[in-house]
């Protein structure tokens, strides 16, 4: 399935929070700031966004700042 535009964006931006398993507030707001600029949910970005909570919620992910 293709994603659309902004569900595209979405799934970069989820991908680069969690590629070291830490999701800062900052990533978050932007996360949340792409799914909902056009006004709507699509399915696609339902989705995303339950697999984002899922890991956050298994402790995949985890909310904090990077140690640089």
């Amino acid at each position: 399935m293709a994603f659309s535009e902004s569900g595209e964006r979405l799934k970069k931006a989820i991908i680069k929070a969690i590629d070291d398993h830490v999701i800062t507030p900052e990533e978050y707001e932007e996360i949340i700031n792409i799914s909902y600029e056009d006004g709507q949910l699509d399915s696609q970005e339902k989705a995303l966004l339950a697999q984002l909570q899922a890991m956050i919620e298994n402790k995949e992910v985890r909310f904090g700042q990077r140690k640089d």
